[in-house]
């Protein structure tokens, strides 16, 4: 047998399974979290129904991209290939539970009701991943990768690290611990004995520290006997059922869910383009279209057996093959999540292990692409990758102080925005630059670069599909509709033109363009003639 074909399990997809399946646990802790006590979602439905289809659907997705890596290093006869990293959106985690499940739930009176309006949201969600897929090939391929890896560096620095980050901070005995015992292994190259994997030792940290405060007192970690105890009480054997009559029983509330369905399908294809994208700068390329509608096919399949959250590629391919995950880490992950919620282990899980002590997991995923957007493109680029962030920044800002005012009892437009802007907040900038960011910092970014290589074409187009996209909806504003923000459409616009005509002034516009001005020229003088007013003097 060949190498390659031996290579389905090395020592490195160790490191790999316990960082990638406790990120999957974290985001598990987190949606049922989101469903039991902020949904108000019952127990039967969250660890009987919801929980595992969510498991069917990760166990399709990884074992796929798990064969695709396989096939990939078939094809190339590497044996350092990396599966890519799939399971539940994140992002979407959370629209689909305060957006979507929570305003339905609490509207009429029946949190059933928002769980099928979620698994509406998937279904609609799913088709535009699949039919857009064929797309995306040639956005790829006229974007350039600071402004595809920029976006994809503000998801991570914003919404990925800081929320890590910042827990590691208010439980620093435990987090910052941690968080030094995973940096020396996969910054540092330590090894520890017995080649143990870092995420391991890492939780193994946490587990002592936690319960050892827990038995003499002190509660640090937030783990305890009693939450303990009752989460045995789920621990059973929970198939997947087919959930078609709630599925379509979702379809009163279309018009609510289409809102955001369609906008946050389009996130997806461009989040998907960015992580491919990421996965080809570590060395590992994908076919794109097969990728985005394996997304699409799974996310289908889990949604009709029950599960209301959306499949993605995940933030951090480079991540996992730089602590040597292979292909074998991606499988491996995928049967522990199906047994985890197919058994009812997940409640269990959940109440053993403190989330601080995986925080910093997340946030090493966060720095790690963060610092690829920067390393992986021409240096002269850096501004343009900076750039791409800013939108991400102003999101993640918006939403510390939606989730701040909201403790309060209030929100912004009760606060008053002239109050807001005298105290340094300039919400009203926020809310519309962070709208759509992924959208927002990938057209920020390719303007950037193609400014930056003199490129004005390019980059009067790119800002022209900004215009389109703001006019809509897509970006820069809070839902999909006709003239959301004209205003800054039309700024696009004009950003758009003035580009064109810096090209032209260079010389570099392509012929038809100075045929289309011309004539437009031409056109204009001779109004200007038929109207009796005199030719503008020519500029010096």
């Amino acid at each position: 047998m060949s190498m390659t074909r031996t290579q389905l399990w090395t020592p490195g997809d160790w490191n790999a399974l316990f960082g990638f399946g406790t990120n999957i646990l974290v985001n598990l802790l987190v949606l049922t979290g989101l469903l039991r006590f902020v949904v108000g979602m019952p127990d039967a439905i969250v660890f009987g129904r919801i929980l595992p289809a969510a498991g069917l659907m990760m166990f399709l997705s990884t074992g796929y991209y798990a064969w695709l890596g396989w096939k990939l290093m078939q094809e190339t006869g590497r044996s350092d290939v990396c599966a890519l990293p799939s399971g539940i959106s994140v992002p979407h985690m959370f629209v689909v539970c305060l957006v979507i499940m929570l305003p339905i739930a609490q509207m009429t009176g029946d949190p059933i009701k928002g769980w099928e309006a979620g698994l509406t949201w998937v279904f609609v969600q799913s088709f535009v991943l699949i039919f857009g897929a064929y797309a995306a090939p040639w956005i790829r391929r006229i974007t350039p990768r600071a402004a595809l890896l920029g976006t994809l560096a503000g998801v991570s620095v914003t919404f990925i690290a800081m929320r890590p980050a910042l827990e590691m901070f208010m439980t620093p005995i435990l987090g910052l611990i941690c968080f030094a015992v995973i940096l020396v292994a996969w910054f540092g190259g330590f090894r520890y004995p017995r080649n143990i994997p870092a995420g391991l030792v890492a939780i193994a940290f946490g587990l002592i520290i936690a319960w050892g405060s827990a038995a003499i007192g002190l509660g640090v970690g937030g783990v305890g006997l009693t939450a303990l105890g009752a989460s045995f009480s789920q621990l059973g054997f929970h198939i997947p059922l087919p959930a078609f009559d709630h599925v379509f029983s979702g379809f009163q509330f279309i018009g609510i869910i289409l809102v955001t369905a369609i906008p946050f399908g389009i996130y997806d294809l461009v989040e998907a383009l960015d992580n491919v994208e990421s996965a080809e700068a570590a060395g590992d390329h994908y076919p794109t279209t097969r990728v985005l509608t394996a997304d699409g096919v799974v996310s289908l399949i889990g949604c009709c057996m029950g599960n209301p959250f959306i499949n993605a590629v995940y933030i951090g391919h480079p991540g996992w093959k730089s602590m040597g995950g292979r292909i074998g880490y991606s499988a491996a992950t995928g049967v522990a999540v199906l047994i985890f919620t197919w058994l009812g282990i997940a409640s269990v899980l959940l109440a053993l292990v403190p989330v601080v002590a995986i925080a910093p997991i997340l946030l090493y995923i966060g720095m790690l692409i963060g610092a690829q957007a920067f390393q992986e493109t021409p240096k002269g680029h850096a501004p343009a990758v900076v750039l791409a962030l800013t939108p991400h920044l102003a999101a993640w800002a918006k939403t510390l102080i939606d989730g701040a005012l909201g403790a309060a009892g209030t929100n912004a437009a009760a606060v008053g925005m002239d109050k807001l802007i005298g105290m340094g907040v300039l919400y009203p900038g926020l809310a519309v630059m962070g709208e759509g960011a992924i959208l927002g910092g990938l057209i920020l970014g390719a303007i950037a670069v193609f400014i930056i290589e003199r490129d004005y074409v390019k980059a009067s187009a790119f800002a022209a599909a900004g215009a389109v996209m703001t006019f809509f909806g897509l970006m820069h504003g809070p839902a999909v509709g006709f003239a959301v923000t004209p205003g800054l459409a039309f700024a696009y616009l004009m950003v758009a033109t003035f580009l064109m005509a810096c090209a032209r002034q260079e010389g570099t516009a392509p012929a038809w363009v100075n045929a289309g001005l011309a004539r437009a020229t031409a056109r204009v003088k001779t109004l200007r003639a038929k109207a009796g007013t005199p030719p503008a003097a020519p500029s010096a």
